[in-house]
């Protein structure tokens, strides 16, 4: 069947509701469970037993969000987690140790960012970065053994849009762990088909869209029976859990290793609070990627000098031919603005009146932050340079509103400029 917003609409709406009993998801609030009996407890705490052992390492409407999520992202198995953050940090920490390397590709959110440079470092785990198109340094670090490569589907904000196939076949030669946040592009892209070995969310923006609701998820796919890469000798201190779990061991690798200890849980009510949006995401994300691409459009032409839109839809982008070819559906709905100074970004967002200043994304009303006062404000200028933030820039993400609407009010705020 084809996957375009039909497929998607049905799917959802009919994994995430149940037509026997309760329609809509339960919430299971209890911290702790009971087990039948002895050999119940020994087979849960084993993983032969599928049933809940403690809530922090899962409850049943957590349960429910991965299996949606999973399917959703055309994965075997998926981990939801207490944010965005809690599931790269879950992912990372389970499978990385002191003397791994990360590479980076592409421009990343603040947050990513930091983990990897300064948390990650802090456990000795070293770093490089590279452009979404340099291959031939892609290349050179995976010859060199680079434990994971991790990168967004969209970049936040730089808008560099990646090969994800090209660099997924590349991970696929040299045996390494590709990572791909696939945050701002739920349903426009399915890295895990394109040959992605984990992708990430932070379900709290597109998945949710109400603002109500802090959470992630990360989801696998399965384990191989033949040439696995997790059994390069690279990732030898996992052999012991591969070997014995088999198609499933991504999970008892994230749980034991990283969530047990660490305790990235995403709470039931979290859970139940995303599942409710997920019902509506097919129908948000076609309309907002519909309407991202006329607002740049209109806004690209009719703002007034000094004021630079950026968007792959638009011809003046670097990345317009990757977008035309590899999105079809959209990348997801941030586009940027750049005014130059900070002085004029202030002017722009203090004039607006329909759009809200905040650090969200992916939400069903449209949302405005200026960069390099906020979320990069502790950054060098040379690193807010690689990461595509500019002084002047003005990150938007598109809502549910009139796409007219919405160009209105920033045509009325750039006339104070």
């Amino acid at each position: 069947m084809k996957k375009d917003f039909n497929y998607y609409n049905t799917l959802l709406v009919q994994s995430v509701g149940s037509k026997v009993g309760p329609i809509a998801p339960t919430i299971t609030t209890s911290a702790a469970f009971g087990y039948e009996d002895a050999q119940t407890a020994e087979g849960i705490f084993s993983g032969e037993v599928n049933a809940p052992l403690y809530a922090r390492v899962g409850n049943p409407t957590n349960a429910k969000l991965e299996a949606v999520v999973a399917k959703m992202e055309g994965g075997f198995a998926a981990i939801a987690t207490s944010s965005g953050m809690g599931a790269l940090s879950m992912v990372t920490t389970a499978f990385l140790k002191s003397g791994d390397e990360v590479l980076c590709i592409g421009g990343f959110f603040g947050g990513t960012y930091t983990l990897i440079t300064e948390t990650m470092k802090r456990f000795a785990v070293t770093n490089s970065f590279c452009e979404v198109d340099d291959m031939q340094h892609i290349e050179k670090k995976l010859k060199t053994g680079v434990k994971m490569v991790l990168m967004e589907s969209v970049g936040n904000p730089s808008l560099r849009l990646p090969d994800i196939k090209m660099i997924a076949d590349m991970c696929k030669v040299y045996e390494t762990l590709l990572l791909v946040d696939n945050t701002a592009t739920p349903l426009l892209v399915r890295p895990l088909e394109l040959g992605a070995d984990i992708v990430v969310h932070s379900s709290t923006k597109n998945i949710s869209g109400h603002s109500a609701a802090l959470g992630g998820v990360a989801v696998f796919r399965a384990v191989k029976e033949k040439e696995e890469k997790l059994l390069n000798e690279k990732y030898a201190d996992i052999h012991k859990i591969v070997k014995k779990i088999g198609q499933k061991a991504f999970i008892p690798i994230c749980k034991k290793r990283a969530i047990r200890d660490m305790g990235m849980t995403a709470n039931a009510f979290g859970s139940f609070l995303t599942l409710l949006g997920l019902e509506t995401l097919a129908l948000r994300v076609e309309r907002i990627n519909h309407s991202v691409v006329e607002v740049a459009k209109i806004l690209h032409k009719a703002l007034p000098e000094g004021v630079d839109v950026n968007h792959p839809s638009l011809p003046s982008s670097r990345d317009h031919k990757m977008y035309r070819r590899d999105f079809i559906n959209g990348c997801g709905p941030l586009l940027t603005m750049d005014c130059g100074t900070k002085a004029r970004a202030f002017t722009l967002l203090n004039k607006l009146k329909l759009v809200t200043q905040t650090a969200n994304i992916g939400d069903n009303r449209t949302l405005a932050l200026h960069m390099t006062s906020t979320i990069y404000s502790d950054f060098d200028e040379a690193t807010r340079t690689f990461l595509g933030v500019t002084e002047g820039m003005i990150r938007v993400s598109i809502g549910l509103e009139d796409p007219t609407m919405i160009t209105e009010d920033f045509l009325q705020a750039a006339a104070a400029l």
